[in-house]
């Protein structure tokens, strides 16, 4: 039976807005960026550009996956701001690539979260810079705010999931498979990359933060597998959702265009499975994340909330 606690968060989530105990830390990682980009000695347009891309409306959900895969293997007693420059980290990766995404030479979209691209609001030129510099400036915050024992696997995992997830959008977009792969096998395989490898990346991170901030040589293993396991999970179960999106909803209201991944003739999870077998793909994810979780106990309850969240998303 479920306590009325666990009731007011399913509530919440239903109606599409994340508990407060899970999105607080989003005010305080908004602040922390800001501060980042703030403080940087660039040209007043390029920062402009940066904020507009990096801080722009959003759901945060990578950083919020460093913070409660932070909080889900540390010990009680580390203050999960640790944790911060990691996630800022893997949110300006995040946002690199989707400024360059966006771009004529790939995407050639217009809107994202709601507003014009960055190469509409400034230029192409612009985008392309600004994607660089939020790149390269994500490895150097890292290398700036912890140990280099801490530091060096933490860019190591920034560094894979990058390139993992550009081998998923030349996948996505200009092919190179193996000969024999089935429709879904090329699915799995774009996703695992595009989408699933910085989510890892982002939950990975804010283990390795957590168990080995206190002096640890190396992160604690057991607590670093699961939570890897939670996060392939999610990282296909996420991309899935958004497939289902983009043909169930309206650009109104997902904030970016509706149903291009079919005018593109991309392949779907819907087009090839249909909608209720990638729902009922959703469904399974979530169980295998949900199971991932099981031996850290208590401690990854806001993890698994986050989860089912996006398991249940409308944008």
């Amino acid at each position: 039976m479920k306590t009325q606690a666990q009731a007011t968060t399913s509530t919440q989530i239903a109606e599409g807005a994340l508990p407060a105990e899970v999105a607080a830390p989003v005010a305080r990682f908004d602040r922390y960026l800001l501060n980042v980009i703030d403080s940087l000695d660039l040209p007043a347009n390029l920062r402009d550009a940066l904020r507009y891309a990096a801080l722009g409306p959003g759901k945060r959900l990578r950083p919020l996956l460093t913070w409660h895969s932070f909080v889900a293997t540390a010990d009680v007693r580390l203050d999960p701001e640790a944790c911060l420059p990691a996630a800022a980290a893997v949110e300006m990766v995040h946002a690199f690539s989707l400024v360059h995404d966006d771009l004529p030479g790939i995407d050639n979209d217009d809107l994202r979260r709601g507003r014009p691209t960055l190469h509409r609001h400034s230029s192409e030129a612009m985008a392309i810079l600004a994607g660089d510099s939020l790149l390269t400036l994500s490895f150097g915050l890292l290398f700036d705010s912890y140990p280099a024992a801490i530091a060096a696997p933490l860019a190591r995992e920034l560094a894979v999931g990058t390139n993992a997830m550009i081998a998923g959008q030349v996948y996505d977009t200009l092919g190179g498979f193996e000969p024999g792969l089935s429709d879904e096998q090329k699915l799995e395989l774009i996703h695992l990359n595009k989408t699933g490898a910085l989510i890892v990346a982002a939950c990975r991170m804010g283990a390795i933060v957590a168990t080995s901030h206190a002096g640890k040589r190396d992160p604690d293993q057991a607590k670093l597998d699961a939570i890897t396991r939670h996060a392939h999970a999610i990282g296909l179960m996420f991309q899935v959702v958004d497939d289902l999106l983009d043909v169930t909803q309206s650009t109104e209201h997902l904030g970016k265009t509706a149903g291009k991944d079919v005018s593109a003739g991309k392949l779907t999870y819907p087009a090839v499975l249909g909608i209720e077998e990638s729902r009922r793909k959703v469904r399974q994810l979530h169980q295998s994340a949900a199971e991932a979780l099981r031996p850290l106990g208590p401690a990854a309850r806001t993890l698994d909330i986050l989860a089912d969240f996006m398991a249940v998303r409308t944008r």
